[in-house]
């Protein structure tokens, strides 16, 4: 099989909360599929004993309204950094060795607000039908929009 390019994509944004209070919630990525997806996921849960305490941790969700299944694991998680790396374990949609790496931040100049960035790496498979590239990150875009709508104070 020939590789296909690796795409990287970043997104960022300013969130009108606590760092830590963010932290607290994104930290767990079934918190996280619900702020993100909320009714354009089901059946999202851990995985072979894995749990939000747990790195490494297995997970999966059902992706509506095609009913993709995502399988993925958090392969590191940082307390002190507030950042979490999660990765996919097969392929989902169009996308395979997916690893993502998002981190929050305090914004040092305004108490009460944080940074969050958000960096993934992935490939495409080849026949991603046309148009798959500027969908997903369409679908990037609106995850960070929808994080920081959930923060907003």
């Amino acid at each position: 099989m020939a590789l296909t390019p690796k795409y990287s994509v970043y997104h960022s944004a300013v969130l009108d909360a606590d760092p830590d209070e963010v932290w607290a919630q994104v930290r767990d990525m079934m918190l996280l599929l619900d702020i993100v997806f909320g009714d354009g996921v089901e059946n999202a849960h851990w995985t072979n004993g894995g749990s939000a305490k747990k790195v490494p941790s297995r997970f999966e969700f059902t992706l509506l309204p095609n009913h993709d299944l995502a399988r993925e694991e958090v392969v590191g998680r940082s307390e002190t950094d507030r950042s979490l790396t999660y990765r996919s374990v097969d392929q989902v949609l169009f996308i395979v060795d997916y690893l993502a790496t998002y981190r929050v931040r305090p914004v040092t100049n305004e108490p009460g607000r944080s940074f969050i960035d958000w960096h993934r790496e992935f490939r495409v498979v080849a026949g991603a039908p046309a148009g798959f590239l500027d969908d997903l990150e369409a679908l990037f875009e609106q995850e960070i929009a929808t994080v920081k709508a959930h923060f907003a104070a």
